[in-house]
């Protein structure tokens, strides 16, 4: 069976924390764009860590029988790109996520910072501070 969106995004999400990518963030574009319903972006500090990221979510997604339409990036290592049609998800060096500002471009879209609890695992979701119309309840992980 196939997966919707958001267990795509979630799944996604909790590959790139178990390899300790930073800034973890689900945007959530339903309702805005026509092109995917949601980005999930995360920063890794160097290129062995970008392809550990990148594979860990591809190896995760297709134990669930989710495999990319299509993936970029792979050649210079700066901002890989996995396209799930309905969840494009984001690796990202720090420099190049800044000045790429993907958050910026998408600033009118619900968005969700997630981290993990150091002492428990735990995932956290953190409404945007910046971004009075998150919709936390529609990006929470259903148990």
């Amino acid at each position: 069976m196939a997966l919707a969106s958001q267990e795509i995004a979630e799944q996604a999400t909790l590959s790139m924390l178990a390899k300790n990518a930073a800034d973890v963030m689900i945007i959530d574009l339903r309702g805005l764009s026509s092109i995917t319903d949601y980005f999930v972006i995360g920063t890794a500090g160097s290129e062995p860590q970008i392809k550990a990221v990148v594979d860990q979510v591809a190896s995760d997604l297709k134990e669930r029988e989710t495999t990319p339409w299509h993936t970029e990036g792979k050649q210079s290592w700066r901002w890989v790109l996995l396209d799930y049609v309905d969840v494009v998800v984001h690796v990202f060096r720090a420099e190049v996520r800044t000045f790429y500002g993907l958050e910026r471009l998408w600033g009118d879209a619900p968005r969700v910072a997630v981290s993990a609890d150091a002492a428990t695992g735990e995932i956290i979701r953190t409404p945007d501070a910046d971004d009075p119309g998150t919709r936390v309840d529609a990006l929470e992980h259903e148990a």
